[in-house]
């Protein structure tokens, strides 16, 4: 005897437009509820602190948005299928659907669309941070060293206690393992970031910044930032470089004009300062595989390396 399937029952308009509206809301209050000032809008990203910083903000919480739409929409298509056409009887066989040439189009196509759009968004945002072209009021040259980081800030002017003049000079600090150095940034002003190392790769970053670059042997990296809260921030190494890579922390604190000069001239007072930019104190020239010296000179030729 031939099996007898039910007749198909189409959904009437309004369960479907109900169930439509159910998705969308559902959607708007779980997103809607989320505000960019807590954690929870952020998406557990940390407050950019930085103008570039918002940029990335705005790509990771339009990803995750997207990703939650999506999948409100999905899983409640889901289970609207699973209790509209569930099996109400045990003798019945529930309707066998082959295909769905319009729905298999469409869900082939969505997604490549998805990320296509994605794909723009990211390369606008990529360029929006990392914009070579960017004008910088202050340059640092940033040294990453078997374990911790030296900060130079080259061609700056300070006074001379002795003579009373301005004098142009390197300005630097350097840490050590047990010695945290400390970057000073004037607030409301773009700052580039010249990246350098004598020994191995490192990778510098500040949560706050949400910005990090590979700093690597033989090539010159580079990014520029404009701070816009005042405020002292943590910062480290985010590429493993050794077996003292837990050591490479720093703290960079983001300060008004004055008290950014202020620094500058307590660091030269105190005899921290140069012709060029060094790649570190005595600290790294006792490293394996490095020759002593009174200090380095940044750059990418051989003997630096």
């Amino acid at each position: 005897m031939a099996l007898l399937l039910p007749e198909r029952r189409v959904a009437p308009r309004r369960v479907r437009r109900a169930a439509t509206l159910a998705v969308l809301l559902g959607a708007a209050l779980v997103l809607g509820g989320c505000s960019s000032d807590t954690e929870a809008g952020r998406l557990a990203m940390p407050s950019p602190v930085t103008e570039e910083g918002e940029h990335t903000l705005a790509l990771w919480q339009g990803a995750w948005i997207a990703a939650l739409a999506t999948g409100l929409v999905v899983w409640g298509l889901i289970f609207w299928v699973v209790v509209r056409y569930r099996r109400r009887h045990d003798d019945e066989v529930p309707v066998q659907t082959r295909y769905n040439l319009p729905l298999e189009i469409f869900y082939t196509i969505f997604p490549i669309v998805m990320v296509i759009v994605f794909f723009d968004h990211t390369i606008k945002t990529q360029n929006a941070v990392y914009d070579p072209d960017a004008e910088a009021q202050n340059t640092v040259y940033v040294v990453g060293q078997q374990w911790s980081w030296t900060f130079n800030y080259p061609e700056e002017t300070v006074t001379d206690s002795e003579t009373g003049e301005q004098v142009q000079v390197n300005i630097y600090e350097s840490g050590t393992g047990n010695d945290i150095p400390d970057l000073y940034l004037p607030v409301d002003e773009t700052t580039r970031f010249e990246l350098r190392t004598p020994d191995v790769i490192h990778d510098f970053g500040v949560p706050g910044f949400l910005i990090k670059m590979d700093v690597m042997p033989a090539q010159d990296n580079s990014f520029a930032v404009t701070p816009k809260v005042e405020g002292t921030y943590a910062g480290k190494c985010y590429e493993l470089c050794g077996v003292y890579h837990s050591r490479m922390l720093f703290n960079v604190r983001i300060v008004d004009e004055q008290e950014f000069q202020d620094y500058l001239q307590a660091q030269y007072d105190a005899g921290f300062y140069s012709e060029e930019p060094v790649c570190g104190g005595s600290y790294t020239t006792t490293q394996v595989g490095l020759e002593e010296s009174n200090g380095q000179v940044c750059g990418t030729d051989e003997e630096d390396q």
